[in-house]
């Protein structure tokens, strides 16, 4: 479908001046309203409900808060968020909590204060009391990638138990029996949650979880790292590491070619989400590949059904990631 844009880019004129015309104001030359006009009717365009209903009492724009945009994970997804968006003839403002409550509390109340349309939030935590006065406030609300428990909000996650599950059952099944977990924080759901299927996995095939090797920390490249080169000092260190994101792929990979290690010879890597260097670092990087667009998208489109009606019922979608096995996960050889 065509949108506003894509209007005023043919009459060459501003987006305001196509919505002075649809909205029948002043202050437009007649030659000028009638060429938008016949544009409009050339285009078969029609204009969002949703732009329509929000005009007269917040702005046209909806916000996406997520941890960090640097994760590539967050990056397909607001993608996804911002195409639906512009279908709509909204606008998208972002913004990076950096895992930080105090943060994400303040962007909250500006958001509140711009009279935002919605959000689309992945909360830093998952305790409903921070987040009440946005349910008091009425403002549609989407949760993505994370639960907030307690509220009765729309969301859309990805099967963290199943996916954990998957890789650590994966690596089992090549041989590896000693292996560490490097995931997100424990407060959020999703580190938990994965954290739940990677010892679901080993218990189920018989192994006992090492809690030396399992640990949760914030997910970027330099913890992870301080991490893995304390592990791999060990005697008895992990023949296989898990790990919660991109991000942390990197660290692991930066602390074992530190000491001259090569995968998988010398130990397995498996982790979250797929990016382009994953087929191209080590020996390929064996992923779980999380419907990053799709995730978005379906999150997207849930605001902006919740801005047209709000009375209706709120939905929790779960979608499954995809194991993409590769050669950092070869069947461990035998010494």
């Amino acid at each position: 479908m065509p949108n506003i844009k894509e209007v005023a880019s043919k009459a060459g004129v501003s987006v305001a001046t196509v919505s002075r015309v649809l909205s029948n104001k002043p202050n437009v030359r007649p030659e000028v309203r009638e060429r938008i006009q016949q544009i409009i009717q050339d285009l078969g365009y029609r204009p969002s409900r949703i732009a329509g209903n929000m005009r007269n009492q917040s702005s046209n724009v909806v916000a996406l808060m997520i941890s960090d945009i640097r994760n590539p994970f967050f990056t397909a997804m607001a993608r996804a968020i911002e195409d639906v968006a512009n279908n709509q003839d909204m606008s998208i403002f972002l913004c990076n909590t950096d895992e930080n409550l105090e943060k994400e509390q303040i962007y909250l109340k500006t958001l509140l204060e711009e009279r935002v349309a919605g959000i689309i939030l992945s909360p830093t935590r998952e305790n409903g009391t921070a987040f009440e006065f946005l349910i008091e406030s009425a403002i549609p609300l989407v949760t993505i990638d994370r639960r907030i428990t307690g509220l009765d909000v729309d969301s859309v996650l990805s099967d963290n138990v199943q996916a954990a599950y998957l890789l650590t059952q994966h690596l089992i099944q090549r041989g590896y029996e000693r292996i560490g977990a490097i995931i997100g924080l424990k407060e959020s759901t999703t580190g938990r949650e994965r954290g739940q299927g990677f010892q679901l996995a080993l218990e189920d095939h018989g192994l006992k979880p090492d809690p030396r090797f399992h640990t949760y920390v914030y997910p970027q490249e330099s913890e992870a790292e301080l991490i893995v080169d304390e592990w791999l000092q060990s005697d008895e260190r992990p023949d296989a590491i898990i790990t919660g994101n991109s991000r942390l792929t990197i660290g692991v990979l930066n602390s074992i070619q530190k000491r001259g290690l090569v995968i998988p010879q010398d130990i397995a890597l498996a982790g979250f989400d797929e990016t382009p260097w994953m087929r191209h670092a080590a020996s390929g990087i064996t992923v779980i590949s999380q419907p990053t667009y799709e995730m978005g998208k379906t999150a997207a489109d849930l605001l902006f059904k919740r801005i047209v009606d709000p009375q209706r019922p709120s939905r929790e979608v779960i979608l499954k990631g995809t194991l993409i096995e590769r050669g950092s996960t070869a069947a461990k050889l035998k010494r």
